[in-house]
């Protein structure tokens, strides 16, 4: 995997200077496409799109400093469509316009080329088990809020408080599947999964029952799901569990993600500062 992943960034960085074909990274990288973006963003804790731009504007900047062709040359070459988009993306990196850095000799940032490779982690067991699971239907209630990768989304926060109790009530006495009881659906998510991307929340159950009046409904085809359990601080040990679900489990197992919610139960302490957590991720077998 990590061979095929570092053949990958090889690829990118001889067609930084051309449109990049991501599903093509993808195929080199023996995944899909969907599955390479989520692999690189937990891995490389920016999202692929992010990384290819601050390489680009990283050989940009040199160009600029050496002086040998027109700025607007540069900006075509590194898939900007003016000169004035180019000196906004340059000023979003380097803090200066290219035309200043050029005059003065600038110091610029500098994104470095990503390798992957093995260091010795690992050493604690993750617990987790693999389900066949039916169609079903998430009935709760719905709302839209953005990504947020560490420490606690307060959208989603302001949302749950928001709703009636006694609709949660109701909604509890639909669940008549695994996972038990109200649970956390996160679905519609950018492939980015950049900080701050957009994805609908979902707060209900999971059921074979009809929906209730002013509740709204996902459903979600059969297929296969990862299930991971954590327990400890909340909310750092979901978000660590995430975390290392990409960063260590999809590395060492024969699966990837595929298109679908990714579903969250969770038990909070009476004090709410610790928490018994279940994932489940939809995958399929990854053919290495």
């Amino acid at each position: 995997m990590l061979e095929r992943l570092n053949q990958a960034m090889e690829h990118i960085e001889c067609h930084l200077d051309q449109d990049l074909d991501v599903e093509e990274v993808a195929r080199i990288a023996a995944t899909s496409e969907y599955h390479l973006r989520r692999m690189f963003s937990a891995l490389a804790g920016m999202p692929l799109s992010e990384y290819v731009r601050r390489r680009r504007l990283t050989l940009a900047g040199a160009e600029v400093l050496a002086g040998r062709e027109t700025l607007l040359e540069i900006a075509v070459r590194y898939g900007y469509s003016s000169g004035e988009a180019f000196a906004r993306a340059f000023r979003a990196m380097h803090s200066i316009g290219p035309g200043e850095a050029r005059r003065t000799g600038a110091a610029l940032n500098s994104q470095s080329r990503m390798a992957f490779r093995l260091t010795v982690e690992g050493s604690s067991s993750m617990r987790y088990r693999v389900v066949d699971k039916a169609d079903f239907t998430v009935v709760g209630l719905k709302t839209r809020v953005p990504l947020v990768h560490t420490g606690p989304n307060q959208l989603i926060m302001d949302f749950v408080r928001g709703i009636d109790p006694q609709t949660l009530e109701r909604l509890e006495k639909l669940s008549d599947q695994e996972p038990h009881g109200i649970v956390a659906a996160c679905d519609g998510m950018d492939p980015s999964r950049a900080e701050g991307t957009e994805l609908d929340y979902h707060h209900g159950v999971i059921t074979s029952a009809a929906a209730l009046e002013g509740t709204t409904t996902l459903a979600v085809p059969a297929g296969t799901w990862a299930v991971f359990t954590t327990s400890g601080p909340a909310p750092q040990a979901i978000q660590e569990l995430w975390r290392d679900v990409f960063t260590e489990w999809f590395p060492s197992n024969p699966y990837r993600t595929r298109t679908g919610p990714e579903i969250l139960r969770t038990r909070l302490s009476p004090e709410q500062t610790e928490a018994d957590a279940e994932l489940w991720l939809p995958v399929e077998p990854e053919h290495r």
